[in-house]
């Protein structure tokens, strides 16, 4: 008889540990789920970029695309068409993550979302990039591209 309760005893002490054990492994998986979860919601913000476009014309629109290297001169990472006021145009592109972009600026004077072009193949609105090179051609990414880190950045476009 001896013998058949410590064999009770024994049971009751192992699954109350069984129970310890899977109550404190349970509370260790959701305190780790629970903490990722929140990790995951927060919403990491990344830099600003505020671009401000000087020119002499009026009328119309300021286009600006923001762009990075592999959609350079295509589809536009960030786009805005800004109003112009006292000969300024200014953009402001948020949340963005540190790296090269560049920008590229047309003053769209009729509104029609693409840059027009004379019959010999000038340009007929004004178009600038980011770092204010002066083109003799199409624009290339080697003379837009900036670097963008972890703090606000103005940068100016003179067309």
């Amino acid at each position: 008889m001896n013998f058949s309760k410590k064999n009770y005893d024994f049971k009751q002490k192992t699954k109350t540990m069984s129970k310890t054990i899977l109550l404190t492994l349970t509370l260790a998986i959701t305190s780790f789920i629970l903490n990722a979860q929140s990790i995951s919601d927060v919403k990491t913000e990344g830099s600003t970029l505020t671009v401000t476009v000087t020119l002499r014309g009026s009328g119309g629109h300021v286009l600006v695309s923001l762009h990075n290297e592999a959609s350079f001169m295509k589809k536009p990472l960030k786009d805005a068409s800004i109003e112009i006021n006292d000969g300024k145009a200014i953009a402001t592109f948020k949340n963005l993550i540190p790296g090269e972009y560049g920008i590229v600026v047309l003053h769209d004077k009729n509104d029609n979302k693409q840059m027009d072009f004379e019959p010999n193949g000038m340009p007929k609105e004004a178009f600038g990039i980011s770092n204010n090179v002066l083109l003799m051609g199409p624009p290339q990414w080697s003379d837009a591209k900036f670097e963008i880190g972890d703090k606000p950045l103005s940068i100016e476009i003179r067309l």
